[in-house]
């Protein structure tokens, strides 16, 4: 059962988003199983100190993002306590990264467009000034949104990646489609941040939830850089492990 810890007031983050943190937490630490009913609300509001209306706005965020589940007539039940794991190695791929996790992965084109490169985008991609094709791309998990990712790659580098993606879902495909069979993770920073408007849609969340924000730099064989992308993941749906290059 959630714990009743405090609850700070006047800290600028609404009461129903601490105490949804809060059960979260618990259910990420296997406090509660995946299965486990959740107390009744009257009891949630007297371990919380708060209103029922309250308890109501923590667990519908959490039944959106798809923590929790209801059930008519029974009640409310934790959905999933385990989080995928995302692997990043020397081959990044997210397909393979979960197809052991999960029965089914999807990669969704969102959008797309041609734009010119910043000094940021040129930068990562080691080019001149010129024009980047951007991919906004959704990844689902048993049908349920677990990422988000933005890629910039140089046009006339991968001109059909747009075609390619939609016809197959993975970057790994469009890129072996322009000539490139292989490609490595040259570098990979790791931030965290509250979602922002796109994400909580995409992504099935509530206002507060957070998620980790992958960027990364994947080069070719021979070092060149070829897709400069920010992935964002939903932190209560994934983890990230970084895995070391065997020295053996």
């Amino acid at each position: 059962m959630p714990s009743g810890r405090f609850i700070t007031r006047n800290s600028g983050v609404a009461i129903w988003r601490q105490i949804a943190d809060q059960i979260r937490g618990d259910i990420t630490a296997g406090k509660m199983a995946s299965g486990a009913r959740m107390p009744p609300e009257v009891e949630l509001a007297t371990r919380f100190d708060v209103n029922r209306h309250t308890i109501r706005s923590a667990i519908a965020a959490l039944t959106k993002e798809g923590v929790l589940r209801a059930q008519q007539g029974r009640g409310t039940f934790v959905a999933n306590s385990k989080k995928l794991t995302y692997r990043i190695g020397e081959r990044t791929r997210f397909s393979q990264n979960v197809a052991t996790q999960v029965r089914e992965t999807k990669g969704i084109l969102l959008s797309h467009r041609v734009e010119e490169a910043t000094p940021e985008i040129a930068e990562a991609l080691d080019m001149q000034p010129g024009q980047v094709i951007r991919i906004d791309t959704m990844h689902t998990a048993d049908g349920s949104p677990v990422s988000c990712a933005t890629a910039w790659f140089d046009a006339a580098r991968v001109p059909n990646v747009v075609e390619d993606y939609r016809s197959s879902g993975s970057i790994t495909f469009a890129l072996k489609a322009a000539g490139i069979d292989d490609y490595l993770r040259k570098s990979t920073i790791i931030a965290a941040r509250h979602a922002d408007a796109e994400d909580l849609r995409h992504l099935r969340l509530s206002p507060g939830a957070i998620v980790l924000v992958a960027t990364a730099i994947n080069v070719d064989m021979e070092g060149r850089p070829i897709e400069y992308a920010k992935t964002r993941f939903a932190a209560d749906r994934m983890e990230i492990a970084i895995e070391n290059k065997s020295t053996t």
